[in-house]
């Protein structure tokens, strides 16, 4: 979404990942989908550091599914723990931090006793996939923000908890 805001087209890339550069008002931005298995995705995400030549990984903005959050909800993260998620305990491993910034696209707890996998391989319901249509581009909104503003900017816009119904009478 990002590449096709700001004219851009991923390709295929030797870090294992399609690839671009756009511009974002005055920022450049690295722009990269890994190709990797999930669980695996550090591998491309440190080829991606090493070729951009990023030191700092709170430069580096991962976006990603969180079980942890409503469906549709997004969040910005910097650092911390990773709840399980096995892509971004290979970032973690891969970078040998933890300090990159997220951006987590909430996709809601599996209902019953579904296995979290299972419901995060599933195929979303037509509802659930306009939902998650919408929080992809304000998950893009983010990144932009991010970029352009920094990352407390973003954080104050989107880590707001919507009022509880109670308060809303």
């Amino acid at each position: 979404m990002l590449a096709a805001r700001h004219g851009g087209r991923l390709r295929k890339s030797k870090e294992h990942s399609l690839t671009d550069e756009v511009r974002v008002g005055p920022v450049s931005l690295a722009l990269a989908f890994p190709q990797t298995y999930m669980n695996d995705s550090g591998r491309a995400v440190s080829a991606l550091v090493r070729r951009y030549g990023i030191t700092d990984p709170a430069h580096v903005v991962v976006v990603h599914d969180e079980l942890d959050l409503p469906l549709g909800r997004i969040q910005v993260k910097e650092g911390g723990g990773l709840a399980g998620h096995n892509g971004l305990k290979s970032i973690r491993e891969h970078l040998h931090s933890a300090d990159f910034l997220r951006v987590r696209i909430g996709i809601g707890k599996p209902p019953g006793r579904r296995e979290g996998a299972d419901h995060v391989l599933r195929r979303p319901s037509r509802a659930e996939r306009d939902e998650l249509d919408v929080s992809v581009q304000e998950a893009a909104d983010a990144v932009e923000l991010i970029a352009t503003t920094g990352v407390a900017a973003a954080m104050n816009r989107y880590n707001q908890r919507p009022p509880a119904p109670e308060d809303e009478a």
